[in-house]
């Protein structure tokens, strides 16, 4: 484990001493419910890649998707990097020990996924920092099974964000109906541009830097 984020450490540590431009924000989202939470270690691999790519003035925040993900409590580690590069290499250490401390203390996966609380998490978060450029990326299957009890029937207001969903598997019940994958990715690809956003689907996590341009 201490040699991985030792690896993890080095990838992001290059990026501290470029100059980099301050007006990126991103939102990172983990689903975490029965069906995805197999998946949790590729958050890791996403925020070492986001954090070697980031800098000074940029914001970063790392959120979970579980039974009610509209809340403060579901953001496991967020910062606005700082001008001083000594400093953008503490705070980058500290996002990763964050997000390590929260992999190290997982139990238990949650019963349903509430995926529209925490896109509105991520994008009061974004709309918040005012960056010129804005990314939500999911890691999710993008089966939403919400609880009774909320309410998630209302406009996204995605205006200037661009949404990925990363690494969108194939659920058991899709092998019996392939057609139900497509049409759970076209239902949120309409669901997203309908309210403002830009959607895009990256099911390989290598494939990222060259499908999105953080710079």
């Amino acid at each position: 484990m201490r040699l991985a984020l030792a690896a993890l450490l080095s990838l992001f540590l290059i990026g501290c001493s470029e100059a980099a431009s301050n007006n990126r924000a991103v939102f990172v989202l983990l689903d975490i419910s029965n069906g995805y939470a197999q998946e949790r270690e590729k958050v890791q691999q996403l925020s070492a890649y986001l954090l070697s790519e980031l800098g000074a003035g940029d914001s970063l925040a790392v959120a979970f998707i579980d039974n009610s993900s509209f809340t403060e409590r579901n953001i496991i580690a967020q910062t606005t990097f700082d001008a001083r590069p000594s400093v953008v290499g503490q705070q980058k250490r500290a996002v990763l020990g964050k997000v390590q401390s929260f992999m190290e203390g997982f139990e238990t996966p949650s019963y349903h996924s509430d995926i529209t609380g925490g896109i509105l998490l991520g994008r009061d978060y974004l709309h918040g920092t005012n960056a010129e450029r804005q990314h939500l990326f999911v890691l999710s299957d993008l089966h939403e099974d919400l609880p009774p009890e909320l309410n998630r029937d209302m406009a996204l207001d995605l205006a200037g964000i661009r949404v990925v969903a990363l690494n969108v598997l194939r659920q058991r019940g899709d092998n019996n109906d392939p057609a139900a994958y497509h049409e759970r990715l076209a239902s949120w690809k309409a669901r997203v541009e309908e309210d403002g956003g830009r959607w895009q689907v990256i099911n390989e996590l290598e494939r990222l830097p060259r499908r999105v341009a953080l710079r």
